[in-house]
């Protein structure tokens, strides 16, 4: 009986979650992936088409293919982050495999030989713009305890809102507190019951509420593992206009699914505290769909000149979150255990709108011999909104990022040089924090290379493609306000195969 009751409350709770700029960020950006031949060329293909995953940028590059094809990759991923949490360092590497690219382009070259439309191109593709896979941890000796975050919550709550009534289960009342009062209260209520903190007084109306950890500095130990993938399927059509001009419209269908897994272990108190050890996790499972569209134009200045630019549009996510909860510690409720990763929060649906985006780029093409290639990206990431406008939590979120967020100019330089069937590729790119003070998150820098080989009808391409970025990790978002520095060291491995035809 007790499991079906939960299980009526679970589908009963729906309540805005504590959803954040992190959240907002998460969704707003995009790492290089796709075919081996965009990455090992740093993603500068602007003004180059004539790769599916060069769609992304400039949707006008499936019109640059002479014909039609086909092409899948796969990726090996490489994780390395180092974290430095007061006075602990912490290394962790993970690794993960993927098919992070497939699509095609079926071109159709103009029979009238009078049009000045030379040809059309229509392509479908498929790519993994972003790899959630990934994990860090830390441990060290802080002066700020886990009793912070509940405290926060929990001061100004009556007292007698966050009691079990009678004949209630506890995982019962966490469920309800959560779907009727929102989710400050369940947490002052998970913070009660956790024994981590008491009220001032033994009264209702008490909403004074105090610590039971005594402490000058405490153990903690935190691990975050994320997995997941935000992927996007893209319908192209594009067109040559004579001998000069490209023009092409992309609309992509985005889906998500992003899990985090947060692990906290505390203890180190003083030796007369009431409590010695605490334990609390978290589990996030976020899933959606978004939609966007792009559009853009190459010409051809000259036989060495080519210029590009386009427009991709803000994406606009349609997205749902439910978050499992536990914890304990020496001063615990005897039913705590109840509260675990099967009792979860189900939240209302809620929208991110991500910011647009402008690119400007340049090539300069050798010939069969080989090229060089710039693209210059704009985005004013303050312009990012999480919605229903309406709704408080998202009013304060959307203001601190109108204040803390700036715009992120992104700069991309990619080279290729053939030697007969072989093609050696490099590229290089920077983008900036999207942070005004730049603190919270760092410049992204990158580097890559690659080789590719030609059997005429086919090739086949490897890339090795490796960014860096440092970021302030918060392990929650109040209370703790120390963040770990989080240096992230991304490698990743393409292989492709492309087939024309």
């Amino acid at each position: 009986m007790k499991s079906h009751l939960t299980f009526i409350m679970l589908l009963a709770c729906a309540v805005t979650s504590a959803q954040n700029i992190s959240d907002v960020l998460r969704y707003s950006t995009e790492n290089i992936q796709g075919t081996a031949r965009f990455q090992g060329m740093g993603g500068a293909f602007g003004a180059l088409g004539g790769d599916l995953s060069a769609l992304n940028t400039n949707p006008a590059g499936s019109a640059v293919f002479n014909n039609s094809l086909f092409s899948v990759s796969g990726t090996h991923y490489t994780m390395d982050n180092t974290a430095n949490y007061f006075n602990g360092t912490n290394g962790t590497t993970t690794h993960d495999v993927d098919l992070n690219q497939l699509g095609g382009v079926f071109v159709f070259k103009n029979t009238d030989a009078n049009s000045d439309w030379k040809k059309f191109s229509l392509a479908v593709n498929y790519d993994v713009v972003e790899n959630f896979d990934n994990e860090f941890f830390v441990a060290g000796n802080s002066n700020q305890g886990i009793d912070n975050y509940f405290l926060d919550f929990a001061q100004g709550v009556p007292f007698g809102s966050i009691l079990l009534q009678d004949g209630e289960f506890l995982e019962e009342a966490y469920l309800d507190i959560g779907a009727v009062q929102g989710f400050g209260d369940q947490q002052a209520f998970l913070g009660y019951y956790g024994g981590i903190i008491d009220p001032a007084e033994l009264e209702d109306a008490n909403t004074t509420y105090i610590s039971n950890a005594d402490y000058s500095s405490v153990n903690q130990e935190f691990l975050r593992s994320t997995s997941g993938y935000n992927s996007r399927f893209t319908l192209n059509v594009a067109s040559q206009y004579r001998e000069t001009l490209y023009l092409g419209a992309s609309v992509n269908f985005h889906n998500l699914v992003y899990d985090r897994y947060d692990q906290f272990t505390e203890n180190g108190y003083d030796a007369d505290s009431e409590i010695q050890f605490t334990t609390f996790d978290n589990l996030l499972h976020t899933e959606g769909t978004g939609f966007s569209f792009s559009l853009g134009a190459i010409a051809k200045l000259n036989e060495f000149i080519r210029i590009g630019g386009s427009y991709q549009s803000p994406t606009w996510y349609r997205l749902t979150d439910d978050l499992s909860q536990r914890i304990n510690s020496d001063l615990a409720d005897d039913d705590i255990n109840f509260i675990n990763f099967n009792v979860v929060n189900l939240f209302e649906v809620y929208r991110i709108k991500t910011p647009g985006k402008i690119t400007g780029s340049l090539a300069l093409v050798f010939g069969k011999n080989g090229l060089l290639s710039f693209d210059y990206g704009y985005q004013d990431m303050s312009q990012a909104e999480l919605r229903p406008d309406n709704d408080p939590s998202f009013t304060v979120v959307n203001t601190d990022i109108s204040n803390q967020l700036g715009t992120v100019s992104s700069f991309r330089v990619g080279g290729e040089y053939r030697i007969e069937r072989f093609s050696l590729r490099g590229g290089y790119r920077f983008e900036q924090s999207p942070y005004e003070d730049g603190n919270i998150v760092g410049d992204l820098e990158g580097i890559s290379g690659g080789i590719g080989y030609s059997f005429g009808a086919s090739r086949i391409d490897l890339a090795v493609n490796r960014t860096e970025r440092d970021v302030a990790e918060f392990l929650f978002d109040t209370g703790l306000t120390t963040p770990a520095a989080v240096n992230r060291l991304n490698t990743n491995v393409t292989l492709g195969f492309t087939l024309n035809f």
